[in-house]
């Protein structure tokens, strides 16, 4: 069984900005992760407390409410992870 820590030692993951048809308000995606459903929404569970926000995993994306970028990627940096920012 893989975890949280070892599981993403070679994959790059990505992370956008995004609020069209969103009322204008940006969420932060994090994209291009392999993981198991469930390792997926415990990640998730993770993120959202570190940035005191909302959010939710659809097909495969974890959606953090708001523009929380840096935060999600130094937490992911300190879990193993490559991370790249995307956009601007």
């Amino acid at each position: 069984m893989s975890t949280l820590r070892h599981s993403g030692q070679k994959q790059a993951i990505y992370i956008h900005r995004e609020s069209k048809g969103r009322g204008g308000k940006p969420v932060s995606l994090v994209k291009n992760l392999a993981l198991p459903k469930s390792e997926l929404k415990a990640l998730a569970k993770k993120l959202k407390q570190s940035c005191g926000s909302g959010g939710t995993v659809k097909d495969g994306i974890i959606e953090i409410q708001g523009e929380h970028r840096k935060k999600i990627a130094e937490m992911l940096e300190k879990l193993g992870y490559q991370v790249k920012i995307a956009g601007g």
